[in-house]
């Protein structure tokens, strides 16, 4: 689209604009370390994440604009096949070789919403969500947001994106979505196979998205005992924590199964 407001995401609804080239958002409270991190990216030849340019006098943060296409719910065909699927986990990789030798500033205050409990030394997305890739020709292209950025494991940025991009739902879920026609097992093989997913993380991935998906329920947990009205909305309207409990149920149930997958 031209310029005007970016719609699509949660957290910043609204508040996103382009600008001919650039797109200005709201910056978070490390902006800044943000900011360096996205130019080292930059500097190591990643050109598939926005280049900071600078935080305005009026606290918002103007980044480079990533032209392509973004998929919104009801998602489009496009984004739903499994080229798709395996181009997200092949773009997740070249953003972790890329981030691999950038060093981290532990005083950064980088966000813990969703990161990994047990830390790591790599910066991980933590929220490569079908909204925040930009595709061309049915392929990923390009991840932006990364509000929620935060040191942990690659298998952990792997269970995150794989929890949006398989969907981990269990068939009822799946069914309300849309989506109740996807592969789930060969999906999850699919983004693990375009990542270059090592042995042993395919053993402990599906242990880890269990894990990343209870994150990921305190998360919301704590937007809504805040009083966000976006994710109460959100949460009654996708069927509130029986949903989550259905899913997690769902996940552990077949946990062995997914592993026998992830080594087929």
């Amino acid at each position: 689209m031209d310029d005007g407001a970016l719609i699509g995401g949660m957290a910043n609804a609204g508040a996103v604009v382009r600008r001919g080239a650039v797109v200005e958002r709201p910056a978070p409270p490390n902006a800044r370390a943000i900011h360096a991190h996205l130019q080292a990216l930059a500097d190591n030849g990643f050109d598939a994440a926005p280049i900071p340019l600078r935080i305005s006098p009026m606290g918002r943060e103007e980044l480079t604009f990533i032209p392509g296409n973004v998929a919104l719910a009801p998602y489009p065909a496009w984004a739903l096949t499994e080229t798709a699927v395996r181009s997200v986990g092949a773009l997740l990789r070249r953003l972790h070789d890329a981030s691999a030798d950038i060093p981290l500033d532990p005083s950064a205050g980088w966000a813990s919403d969703l990161a990994d409990p047990q830390g790591g030394t790599l910066l991980c997305h933590n929220d490569v969500c079908v909204e925040n890739v930009i595709f061309r020709d049915g392929r990923a292209a390009a991840v932006i947001d990364f509000d929620l950025a935060a040191p942990g494991r690659p298998v952990w940025d792997v269970a995150m994106a794989a929890r949006y991009w398989v969907p981990m739902l269990d068939p009822e879920s799946a069914a309300v979505s849309g989506r109740d026609q996807l592969d789930t097992m060969k999906r999850l093989r699919v983004l693990a196979d375009g990542y270059g997913l090592a042995p042993q993380d395919r053993v402990d991935l599906p242990a880890v998205i269990e894990q990343a998906t209870e994150v990921a329920r305190s998360f919301v947990a704590t937007r809504v005992a805040g009083g966000d009205t976006t994710f109460t909305l959100a949460l009654a309207e996708h069927g509130g924590w029986e949903r989550w409990d259905r899913i997690q149920a769902w996940m552990a149930a077949h946990r062995d199964a997914f592993a026998r997958a992830l080594l087929a």
